[in-house]
């Protein structure tokens, strides 16, 4: 597949990018037996959607085994469906191939001292399992994941429009179309004017240097209107307290959320040097340029475009930042990577050693400042929904990016057919009510047709499209 304009050179898979250096091998393997023994003591999980759950595990209300069932019924159709195809095409790990493994064998684990085993164990197979399975793929008659490499066009270009997704949806249809008018001059642009660089990246800082000026602007508008009612009323009010006796206002009872809330933040800042220990190894996985934050990401690293890579997981880290800081502050589990900033972090910086020291730092900050963000985005609500909007949108666009790229793929390795198996397979999980999660329906369609079109042409019954 030729170059992305804007984007880098081509892929660097088969050609290396899964073949890992020992002192990588023992990052992915130390790292997944950390993230294993974590989930195991129910302090962290990756899967936003498990982490709700971890409450009723800390409190005895549900059992290991049934906590388990949960995470994977809610992770499996990712580590198959997207973490593993992902990786295999774009030649970089990513957090639904390494991690969310973790949190299943680390709740699965009924005592401590296996968790990190198993999760270590889990860490080998990755590292030394993905290159002999890469060469393997490589080498049958329909090379299915070169043909992957087309769903890094689609994503990469789809992905830089989730900043005008959002502001649409919370901000209505006029500045929706006009951060959408700014994204597409700045896209031609980039590429007219700066070639080398991943055309997307000057449009989504904008856009999401848009969406955060109108949530802003909102919160400040609604701030001025309160404070006038507030003074509208105030003599009103100062005259019922007056007839009261003149007290101050009594505080309501103890509030049971809060007292949850300041519970879970204390639970977790008691085991600070652990979290320190992972936000170290989670900075150095991203620093060795092995690993991708998310499905844009994967493919940003791979061309070796690191800065872009950066940007793209820091506007995403926002998306996500209150969902993981009141999922985290309800159930007392925190998220596997934090608030995600060590991904970009790590990118951009020039040592392991550096990497070490500033994940633990950025970590020891985010639990030791959990309680504060939570009370900041309480009063924030338009900046919060601009969050919930985002991520929203980041879904919205992957998914179309993905679906696309994948039927491309399928184009790629098997024409019309290829086509006809892959989107006949998409068509039938929606049918059957989505037993692979959508988002990972695609890529999964295209490994199986791939492998359905190895066996036609076995059987003299396909014959491999020439490329």
């Amino acid at each position: 597949m030729g170059s992305l304009p804007g984007a880098g050179p081509q892929l660097a898979t088969a050609a290396g990018g899964l073949d890992f250096s020992p002192a990588e091998q023992l990052t992915v393997i130390g790292l997944c037996a950390l993230t294993a023994f974590l989930a195991h003591l129910a302090l962290a999980v990756f899967n936003d959607g498990v982490r709700p759950f971890m409450l009723d595990f800390l409190q005895g209300r549900t059992t290991r085994g049934a906590t388990t069932a949960v995470s994977f019924g809610l992770s499996a159709g990712f580590i198959f469906g997207l973490g593993a195809p992902m990786a295999l095409s774009s030649g970089a790990l990513n957090p639904w191939l390494v991690f969310l493994p973790t949190d299943l064998l680390g709740l699965l684990a009924p005592k401590k001292w296996l968790a990190p085993v198993l999760g270590g164990a889990w860490g080998a197979v990755v590292v030394f399992g993905l290159k002999g399975a890469d060469k393997v793929a490589h080498e049958l008659p329909v090379d299915f994941l070169t043909a992957m490499q087309q769903m890094s066009t689609p994503i990469l270009f789809l992905f830089t429009l989730f900043p005008v997704l959002a502001i649409s949806k919370q901000f209505g249809r006029l500045r929706g179309a006009l951060a959408g008018a700014v994204e597409l001059v700045l896209v031609v642009l980039t590429m007219k004017l700066w070639p080398k660089v991943f055309a997307g990246a000057l449009a989504m800082a904008v856009g999401v240097l848009l969406l955060i000026g109108f949530a802003v602007v909102r919160d400040l508008r609604q701030r001025r209107t309160d404070r006038a009612t507030t003074r509208a009323d105030g003599a009103g009010a100062g005259y019922e307290r007056a007839a009261a006796g003149g007290g101050r206002a009594e505080l309501p009872a103890d509030d049971p959320m809060a007292s949850l809330f300041g519970a879970s933040a204390a639970r977790l800042r008691r085991h600070l040097p652990l979290f320190m220990v992972l936000g170290a190894g989670v900075c150095l996985l991203a620093q060795l340029h092995i690993f991708g934050g998310g499905e844009a990401t994967s493919f940003l690293i791979a061309k070796g475009r690191t800065t872009e890579a950066a940007q793209v997981d820091f506007y995403r880290a926002f998306g996500f930042l209150p969902l993981i800081a009141t999922t985290a502050l309800a159930s007392g589990a925190y998220g596997i990577a934090g608030f995600t900033f060590v991904y970009p972090i790590g990118y951009l910086l020039p040592s392991p050693w550096l990497a070490l020291v500033c994940g633990a730092l950025v970590l020891a900050v985010e639990v030791l400042a959990l309680s504060g963000i939570g009370r900041v985005l309480g009063g924030l609500p338009s900046v919060r929904d601009s969050s919930e909007q985002l991520r929203a949108a980041i879904g919205a666009t992957l998914q179309l990016a993905i679906l696309f790229g994948s039927l491309m793929a399928a184009n790629a390795m098997g024409g019309g057919l290829g086509i006809l198996i892959v989107g006949g397979l998409y068509l039938l999980n929606e049918a059957m009510g989505r037993v692979v999660v959508r988002m990972a329906a695609g890529p999964a369609a295209v490994v199986v047709g791939g492998v359905l079109l190895n066996v036609l042409y076995g059987l003299d019954l396909f014959t491999p499209l020439t490329s």
